[in-house]
């Protein structure tokens, strides 16, 4: 059901694309004359515009001194925000041309989860979904959906987005790799020896390696190693025999598998955090995110299965 107050705003608050993009290309360019090549139009019709908008929101938006326009200090944040608007309004429709038969879902994804779990299985969803277009972008951080444009995001933490709703995909369990060539260099016979190691840091995880001595019942030793923002380059440098790389289990499978990583010492630890997907709290009924939704619940549920 649709909130009616959302549908009672005064008209005058939303004025026409017309007098907006104007206003933003007045903003922007720094003239009337230049925005007015910008749109096609004369001088004389771009100050037009921007006048009936300052009349319909009832707000001066421009000292005029010497036939030029200088945006006020209110006037630049505005056109800050309704230059993301008018890009937000570009790229629906864009996608409406593009994908006429269906919709699109703009997702935010973490690199490594999305480079190596999301992508290798995001042709059967398309194959399921033949009208839903998926655009990508990378985020590291937590973000505002109403200023970035995303329809849902790939989060590791907790359930604390603000202002989202989350559905849960799977914990974080975690596997102390290294290389075949550098597990035989340095041999481990207990979980205390690979305190003496270099162990691989990732930023967003500070304090994993920390839990994982204390789940073995080892005293953590100082916080050292190299320094990585990405899952990525940490297990290529794990390959490279760097050091100790502190993985999620889910990324390390294949890796395992061919032999160019092996578990060093020590279980499998639940780290402190879980993936989610999260969506702001007021668009409920995207289809294309709802359908991604649920096919992304279902194959998590599979993979829940396989642990």
């Amino acid at each position: 059901m649709h909130k009616t107050h959302e549908l009672s705003r005064p008209r005058r608050f939303l004025p026409s694309t017309a007098l907006l993009s104007a206003f933003e290309a007045v903003c922007r360019t720094g003239s009337t004359a230049a925005a007015a090549r910008e749109l096609s139009l004369t001088q004389g019709a771009v100050s037009r515009l921007v006048q009936q908008l300052e009349g319909r929101l009832e707000v001066q938006l421009f000292r005029r001194e010497r036939r030029r326009l200088i945006p006020t200090t209110a006037a630049t944040a505005y056109a800050r925000d309704i230059r993301k608007a008018l890009d937000l309004i570009a790229r629906a429709s864009l996608g409406l041309r593009a994908n006429p038969g269906g919709g699109t879902l703009s997702l935010a994804i973490l690199p490594t989860f999305g480079t190596r779990w999301l992508a290798p299985r995001l042709p059967g969803f398309l194959a399921a979904h033949p009208g839903v277009t998926i655009n990508i972008g990378t985020r590291l951080q937590r973000f505002d959906f109403a200023r970035e444009g995303f329809d849902a995001a790939i989060h590791f933490g907790t359930p604390d987005w603000p202002d989202a709703e989350h559905l849960k995909l799977f914990d974080e369990s975690m596997l102390a790799c290294a290389a075949p060539e550098f597990c035989a260099a340095h041999p481990v016979a207990d979980p205390g020896k690979l305190a003496m190691l270099p162990l691989l840091q990732l930023e967003s995880r500070p304090t994993a390696w920390a839990r994982w001595f204390e789940v073995h019942g080892v005293v953590a030793p100082a916080a050292r190693g190299m320094l990585f923002d990405q899952f990525a380059t940490m297990i290529q440098a794990a390959i490279g025999s760097v050091g100790v790389a502190l993985l999620p289990e889910f990324l390390a499978r294949s890796e395992i598998a061919d032999g160019r990583l092996q578990q060093i010492a020590g279980r499998a630890v639940r780290g402190l955090g879980a993936y989610y997907l999260v969506w702001p709290k007021d668009d409920a009924e995207h289809p294309p995110r709802v359908a991604f939704q649920a096919w992304l619940g279902a194959e998590c549920a599979v993979l829940r299965q396989e642990e």
